[in-house]
């Protein structure tokens, strides 16, 4: 399988310098020519400018690859890497593999950062010592405008996270994150065989747990990355993704069978409501339905508690009541369509912290607290 690597030699890397530690870029790219010019520049406007970023084009087949190359012409710290078409996972193993910073920082190529991103998580590394493998920041969900959507991933949790950790991906998402190097020397990187076994999806959660086994986690409590979600991207093979979660659980359980399987079904129905959400946003009334379900069969208690539980049943109801108004009067459906955007409000990172606030009081997130709590307490992890 061949690769093929362009380089610009006027690349000037400081890899020594105490203050300012070389910070690699990875960003994993297929067919995403929609977004990844965004992407990079948001990367490249940094206020931390000690870095290197490279792209690995995973077999694209639009503009992707003219794209790149077009930004590689104007900044040095560019590179592009291709390969045949292999998958998320081996598209960043093969950057990890050409980088050479003290750091990695993983971006999807429709994910942007906002100007601090990396200052303020270098900076944390740099008040933390050896013992932090990984920190991560906030994020907002943005749709193709990069407005925010109104949805977010937050969390609080830090130092020994394994338990919250697999009850769920709190970091939210494979932008989220920066990583020492040395830490991935010792974990190895991601599970490229995800894909060959149809399991692909959870490949940054299943490295995330590797690294909490051996590392601590540090949080910079920011809204500083934003996580685009839009309706193309949410027309994901949900079959996939489900098998990759079951598949990264079976492994953690063979692995320490000393956990609570209670915390396997947790988990599960907490990754159904994610997926629920995600069918919501597509549209798809009768698989949201069907992964409420899922998420009640798994953890009945907890899912009545959720919010989310509400919102989607409230949406399915509104859509098939609004969708029969429409079937009678069906001229109503443009003058409703054109109203509804003349009147819409665009959300802002403000807003973001305002909801956030709301969660953190909401009676769900105070008993998933108190069980990672109960967790973390009962069982402790060999770190190896």
């Amino acid at each position: 399988m061949g690769e093929s690597v362009i380089l610009n030699h006027q690349t000037l890397l400081s890899k020594t310098s105490h203050n300012f530690p070389l910070v690699s870029v990875i960003i994993p790219a297929y067919n995403a020519a929609a977004f990844i010019e965004r992407t990079l520049k948001s990367v490249l406007n940094q206020t931390y400018t000690n870095i290197e970023v490279i792209v690995v084009d995973d077999g694209s087949r639009d503009q992707t690859t003219d794209i790149v190359q077009s930004i590689v012409q104007k900044d040095a710290r560019v590179r592009l890497l291709q390969q045949p078409n292999s998958g998320v996972a081996a598209a960043r193993n093969l950057a990890i593999k050409y980088a050479q910073g003290e750091f990695i920082a993983p971006i999807d190529a429709d994910d942007i950062w906002y100007p601090e991103n990396l200052e303020k998580q270098v900076k944390c590394f740099q008040e933390s010592d050896s013992s932090v493998g990984l920190v991560y920041a906030w994020s907002i969900v943005i749709d193709e405008n990069d407005a925010p959507s109104g949805d977010f991933h937050v969390s609080e949790y830090q130092g020994e996270v394994y338990m919250a950790l697999l009850y769920s991906n709190f970091l939210g998402n494979a932008s989220s994150s920066l990583i020492r190097r040395s830490c991935l020397q010792r974990v190895g990187g991601y599970d490229s065989e995800l894909k060959a076994k149809g399991c692909q999806g959870c490949e940054d959660w299943e490295l995330y747990l590797r690294i909490a086994e051996h590392y601590q986690v540090r949080v910079v409590p920011e809204f500083l990355i934003g996580y685009r979600q839009t309706i193309n991207s949410m027309s994901h093979n949900y079959t996939s993704m489900i098998n990759s979660q079951q598949f990264v659980l079976t492994a953690v359980q063979k692995k320490h069978p000393e956990i609570p399987h209670a915390i396997y079904r947790w988990s599960r129905s907490l990754f159904y409501i994610y997926i629920a959400r995600k069918s919501s946003v597509s549209g798809k009334s009768l698989e949201t339905l069907y992964y409420l379900y899922k998420s009640l069969e798994q953890d009945f208690f907890m899912t009545l508690l959720r919010h989310d539980l509400y919102t989607q049943l409230l949406k399915i109801s509104i859509a098939a009541f609004t969708s029969f108004i429409y079937y009678i009067f069906p001229y109503l459906s443009k003058y409703l369509d054109s109203n509804q955007n003349s009147h819409r409000q665009e959300l802002t990172i403000n807003d973001s912290q305002t909801f956030m606030k709301i969660q953190k009081i909401l009676p769900s997130t105070i008993y998933k607290n108190m069980r990672i709590h109960w967790l973390s307490k009962r069982v402790l992890i060999n770190k190896g």
